[in-house]
């Protein structure tokens, strides 16, 4: 295998390979690993991140869905003992292979725009797993996920995000950083897991669902894109008023409503 092979950028993929030495140093000083932790990196590519995270000392599993990195990432770092590649979807990986204890999970990764919303859904189901998550991301998405209520990002992504974690946008890294450099501008997020979440949910799949509906028609009010599943009384005595917009009402009023609904005879 040639040390210099060139594996071009696969657009099916989404791939855009990282490789400024900057952003990489600046990238892995965030997450900060250390020997004897377990990381999961998700879509090493050329392997920019991954040598850094190997040199930490901390044992290291990655999941590369390209078949032709493969085997480039297996005999770049063939030298590791502390490295184990997975060839796969990470949308269809099962974390619990990974034997990792309660919360101790430190995932990475370079996330294709395509994959990035259903991947992150796929991991916080497995949140009771995960330390923290650092992710480059599209900058638009690290703005929804960071987002508060009252504008035109806060929404689905924004409102389970947070539930389930603690959102930091840490800084933005221009196309510039990338080769083939993407149109857009991209950011890093960490995402950390609550121990507890400040408004638990009697059944977080109720909260999904009726967050799901709710921003379905964003425009229209609570009362018309709810009336599936809580009528104007029941929205009422979750403490909402049934005239405003999803955009307008925070994460503890959501999981109100998500309780009311759970508490309707048919859910009960």
């Amino acid at each position: 295998m040639n040390e210099h092979y060139q594996h071009r950028a696969r657009k099916r993929f989404g791939q855009n390979f990282l490789h400024d030495a900057g952003v990489i140093d600046r990238i892995l000083r965030a997450i900060h690993a250390k020997p004897g932790e377990h990381l999961l990196e998700i879509g090493p590519g050329q392997g920019a991140l991954t040598e850094g995270l190997l040199n930490s000392g901390a044992h290291l599993d990655v999941v590369e869905l390209d078949k032709d990195l493969v085997p480039v990432l297996q005999h770049k770092f063939r030298d590791f003992d502390n490295f184990t590649l997975h060839q796969g979807d990470a949308l269809k990986f099962d974390f619990n292979q990974l034997q990792a204890p309660p919360r101790s999970l430190k995932v990475v990764g370079n996330l294709p725009y395509n994959i990035s919303t259903p991947l992150i859904f796929h991991l916080l189901a497995h949140a009771h797993l995960i330390r923290d998550m650092h992710f480059m991301l599209q900058k638009e998405v690290v703005e929804r996920m960071a987002a508060g209520p009252g504008g035109g990002d806060w929404g689905r992504l924004s409102i389970m995000v947070q539930y389930h974690c603690r959102v930091e946008h840490l800084f933005n890294v221009g196309p510039g950083a990338f080769n083939p450099a993407p149109k857009v501008d991209s950011a890093i997020v960490r995402l950390v897991p609550h121990e507890t979440p400040p408004h638990p949910a009697k059944d977080p799949a109720l909260l999904e669902r009726v967050v799901r509906e709710a921003f379905n028609q964003r425009r229209k009010t609570l009362r018309n894109t709810l009336k599936g599943l809580l009528d104007g009384a029941a929205i009422e005595a979750a403490g909402v008023d049934g005239s405003l917009r999803p955009e307008q009402l925070d994460l503890a009023a959501f999981v109100r409503l998500a309780d009311q609904l759970a508490a309707q005879p048919a859910h009960s």
